[in-house]
């Protein structure tokens, strides 16, 4: 439970906001635009707490110095490559094939900060998926088009339910936002 001030989401992620509301915190959104870049040889697990970095910092000239913000970025990585967002869906396609009767990761990076201060982390769920048909890899992509979520996929859609057979790790983190950590560390400051 948290029963501080209401906080600042950095994103505009329908997934976050609802998973904040689910946890019953209070908060407003305010989002900067930032490249999700990242500088070379930076390590896999540090590049979505670096871009979450780059998010709050550009919200941060919206808010006050007691004003609470949290910004995350998620990965998805197979083989140790990261898998963004689809470009279109021919890439959805291809990137959910690649994908199916495989296990991944996925990566959530956490930046809070409130003024000068700041807690930052990452967290890793482990995904397993079940060999998927091209026809249903087709029927989820042209069903739900998820065209703006790392990995292709939605694991509280269609998908999740069918095509998922184990998750090693926090179900929420997979939706966007390790939940129950940030609540931890809201509650740490």
């Amino acid at each position: 439970m948290y029963k501080g001030t209401p906080v600042i989401l950095a994103s505009q992620s329908p997934r976050r906001k609802q998973l904040l509301e689910q946890a019953g915190i209070p908060f407003e959104v305010k989002v900067v635009e930032t490249a999700e870049t990242f500088p070379p040889g930076l390590a896999i697990t540090d590049i979505p707490v670096y871009i979450a970095r780059q998010k709050a910092v550009a919200v941060k000239a919206l808010c006050t110095d007691t004003d609470i913000i949290i910004a995350a970025d998620t990965v998805v990585v197979l083989d140790d490559t990261i898998i963004g967002k689809p470009t279109d869906r021919e890439d959805a396609i291809a990137i959910l094939s690649r994908l199916s009767g495989r296990e991944h990761r996925v990566i959530t990076g956490v930046v809070i900060r409130k003024g000068a201060e700041e807690t930052a982390f990452s967290h890793t769920t482990t995904v397993h998926f079940n060999p998927l048909t091209t026809e249903q890899i087709t029927w989820y992509v042209d069903q739900f088009k998820p065209y703006d979520k790392a990995g292709a996929y939605a694991i509280q859609e269609w998908i999740g339910a069918v095509g998922i057979d184990r998750i090693n790790g926090c179900f929420y983190n997979v939706m966007g936002l390790p939940v129950s950590k940030v609540v931890a560390a809201l509650n740490q400051l």
